[in-house]
């Protein structure tokens, strides 16, 4: 269901693409922009690790180097690979105090999961396996991609919006049957729509990976147990985090700005605890 409803907003944010472009920019200006979106989110994707990585200030873990925590996390990380018939993601330590973790990575060949010293410090084995459970789902999901797809359709409606507006919109050669007012609007407002849309992936994105836990773990209990003190701890403890990787962490990291669930990457964790409830009378235990 969840890829459904991905595969449906991803088709809706292409419409509004397609509509709003047009009305913005005519054809070419819509070609124009498409073209530098992909070109901008082709070079994000494929370095998207590096950069995510770097800005966290991740440290990579191995046999030699942290190993005690290396030797807590591999077992259960290669465990759970198996299961997903995944390769082993390389393993990384961030020094935060507020318990998170995110995945990263263009493919299951190239990934990386990281975890905060917080999430290692209060966590039992059995949160962290649900935790874990969840980035590796994002992983075997290939979630990295669908959020590439979607920022690049969203990067491209905003970039027509932006030329638009201080360049003006469509040109003679373009605008046959168009109408200004038309594309005043819709410079306005399909920014606006592409943005609510890929955060609605976003969040069904989320969703997925919560199920995919439940799964793979063989019970939701840890991922709920998990998610419950990740949305305590996370008021509590401030976590320095670039805007543009928050999307990224398993929970939105405190920044102490209050953010509307319409525009929220991640889905209110009451609702992801409730889900898993429900999914829990129906696993295996």
């Amino acid at each position: 269901m969840n890829g459904l409803k991905t595969a449906l907003l991803l088709g809706l944010l292409s419409g509004v693409l397609i509509v709003g472009g047009g009305a913005i920019a005519g054809r070419r200006g819509m070609t124009y922009a498409l073209i530098g979106a992909i070109a901008m989110n082709f070079f994000s994707y494929f370095f998207s690790e590096k950069m995510a990585l770097a800005a966290s200030g991740a440290v990579r873990l191995s046999e030699t180097q942290n190993s005690q925590i290396f030797w807590r996390l591999a077992p259960m990380v290669q465990q759970l690979c198996q299961r997903m018939a995944l390769p082993m993601p390389k393993l990384w330590i961030i020094d935060q105090a507020e318990p998170n973790a995110f995945a990263t990575g263009r493919n299951p060949a190239h990934s990386s999961v990281a975890v905060t010293r917080g999430l290692l410090e209060l966590m039992t084995d059995q949160e962290i396996e649900g935790v874990l459970g969840h980035e590796l789902t994002h992983v075997k999901n290939h979630d990295i991609l669908t959020s590439s797809v979607a920022a690049t359709i969203a990067a491209a409606i905003t970039w027509m919006a932006q030329m638009a507006f201080w360049f003006g919109g469509r040109r003679n050669d373009d605008d046959e049957g168009g109408s200004p007012f038309a594309g005043i609007l819709m410079m306005i407002l399909a920014p606006l729509a592409a943005g609510l849309i890929q955060m609605a992936i976003s969040r069904t994105r989320e969703y997925s990976a919560d199920a995919g836990s439940a799964q793979y773990t063989g019970s939701p209990r840890g991922l709920i147990s998990a998610l419950g003190k990740l949305e305590t701890y996370s008021k509590r403890i401030p976590m320095d985090v670039p805007n543009s990787m928050s999307h990224m962490y398993i929970i939105q990291p405190f920044s102490g700005a209050s953010m509307s669930r319409l525009f929220s990457t991640h889905p209110s964790t009451e609702e992801r605890i409730a889900r898993l409830e429900r999914l829990q009378s129906g696993t295996r235990i």
